[in-house]
């Protein structure tokens, strides 16, 4: 099993969404999360005085996927989340040991 990280523009959530629905995912978690990358932030004007933002809204999505199914979500979110101007985000994909339902005490695939 892997642990899909995606960090994106929060304008292209539903987008996403929509679309991993397409693939029939069984969950995922979504966080607003803040951040930069190489674009170092920003500088806004507000009053007439100029400040810099430092971190950028952006969405955290998490998803547990078995192997086989890596690829294809990779693909949609990356195809999806796409503006082709700097920010756009990452994608992580991590290995996942173990997965407990709390409920029923299930592990693994079944957990999920």
């Amino acid at each position: 099993m892997k642990k899909i990280e995606a960090i994106i523009k929060p304008f292209k959530l539903d987008e996403v969404k929509d679309k991993l629905n397409e693939i029939d995912i069984k969950g995922i978690t979504v966080s607003e999360v803040k951040g930069f990358g190489r674009q170092k932030g920003h500088t806004e004007l507000y009053r007439g005085a100029e400040y810099v933002v430092d971190f950028l809204p952006k969405v955290k999505l998490e998803i547990i996927v078995s192997d086989s199914m890596v690829e294809e979500i990779v693909e949609a979110i990356t195809k999806t989340a796409q503006t082709g101007r700097i920010g756009d985000g990452k994608i992580f994909v991590l290995p996942v040991e173990d997965i407990i339902r709390i409920r029923t005490g299930e592990h693994g695939e079944d957990a999920v």
